[in-house]
């Protein structure tokens, strides 16, 4: 599904305009990622958990005799843990 499929779902089922559709879907992306930037979890109660995550630096084996040793930086990502109700409605 993609975020276009999404709004034409959200504009049949909620009898909205393809236009306020598109407002509502784009808002509450916005607000996931504004939550997820300040290092907020967002819990969607049935569905699951974003949250955002640090990874430390680590060193990489290179391949070959001549590559050097390198290291890949830390950085954040986001997660994603599911709920039970779709873990039950999936698994």
């Amino acid at each position: 599904m993609t975020k276009s499929d999404m709004i034409n779902v959200v504009a049949k089922k909620a009898h909205l305009t393809k236009k306020a559709a598109t407002e509502a879907v784009e808002s509450m992306f916005e607000e996931i990622i504004r939550s997820l930037k300040k290092g907020d979890k967002v819990v969607l109660s049935g569905f699951g958990t974003f949250y955002v995550s640090k990874v430390k630096d680590k060193h990489v084996e290179p391949f070959g005799d001549k590559a050097k040793r390198q290291v890949v930086k830390g950085h954040k990502v986001v997660n994603f843990r599911v709920g039970k109700p779709l873990k039950k409605e999936v698994w």
